[in-house]
């Protein structure tokens, strides 16, 4: 297989479906450490001497699976929206009656990796590919079905994910940030779609990164949206990214709640999930 894909980009004049030129994904990143890990971030700004284990950001990462997922998917599930979900492995041993849950609710399994601290481009080729088999696995044996997108921790793939990717059979990946709308990349005829995973309206680096309060992530969506539909003319597309360790607390899963609202009052956006809109991409464009 040729190393360097054919990279098939979308023009200005392509439109999603209906006609929309701006496309909404609502993201839910379900994640989990590798037993014995803990995040390098959390809500503590001292950090610990080397060589200890962080408890406190261990135990805060640990919400997601207890109570974050399951306030943010009833928000969803209340406003009918279908999300994309990132989902570490790690996940389907520890807690596989909400992972199997996704799936039977209407929501798309996004593979995230075995842990996030098990990142890709620390991997050689063959671990690289057995990781991907590895998740692959286990997450279509407890979730029912088999994921056809991956993202990785950090969105840090190898250079060669995309292409390993496309071997096994998947149709999306995340691991992009170089574009606003997707674009196809080809491996000799084994075509992904590359969707970015936009950073604009998420969570992790506005509360956690850059210490802002939850109201902020939705005045950022409210002024990025409105210049999208207003003041663009090119096909776009915007993700709203709620981690459940982050946004999974009521303190700010409203905001998650309340974009959803607004985007609903709105018939001339695209909402969709990322294997929908790869699935399209790949319809609309030449083989």
């Amino acid at each position: 297989m040729n190393h360097t894909p054919h990279i098939t980009r979308l023009s200005d004049d392509f439109r999603w479906p209906g006609g929309r030129r701006v496309a909404v994904i609502f993201n839910i990143a379900y994640e989990a450490w590798s037993d014995g890990q803990a995040p390098g971030i959390g809500p503590m700004g001292n950090v610990l001497k080397p060589g200890f284990f962080d408890t406190n950001a261990h135990s805060w990462a640990s919400f997601g699976m207890v109570r974050g997922i399951h306030r943010l998917l009833d928000y969803a599930d209340k406003r009918g929206v279908k999300t994309s979900i990132m989902v570490n492995g790690v996940l389907a041993e520890r807690d596989p009656d909400t992972v199997k849950s996704l799936h039977t609710r209407g929501h798309e399994i996004v593979n995230h990796s075995w842990g996030m601290d098990v990142i890709p481009v620390y991997f050689d080729e063959a671990q690289e590919r057995e990781n991907i088999r590895k998740n692959d696995e286990i997450l279509t044996r407890v979730a029912g079905i088999k994921p056809s997108g991956w993202i990785s921790p950090r969105g840090t793939g190898s250079p060669i994910s995309s292409r390993l990717l496309a071997e096994a059979g998947y149709l999306h990946h995340g691991d992009c940030n170089d574009d606003d709308r997707p674009y196809v990349m080809n491996f000799d005829g084994q075509r992904i779609v590359g969707i970015p995973l936009t950073m604009d309206v998420n969570d992790l680096p506005t509360c956690i990164r850059y210490g802002q309060g939850p109201r902020h992530m939705l005045d950022t969506f409210v002024d990025t949206f409105t210049a999208m539909r207003e003041r663009e003319h090119v096909p776009l597309m915007l993700d709203v990214t709620a981690h459940t360790h982050v946004m999974g607390r009521a303190s700010g899963a409203w905001v998650y709640d309340e974009i959803m609202a607004i985007v609903a009052q709105h018939s001339d956006v695209w909402v969709t999930t990322r294997e929908e809109m790869a699935k399209y991409v790949l319809s609309q464009t030449a083989a």
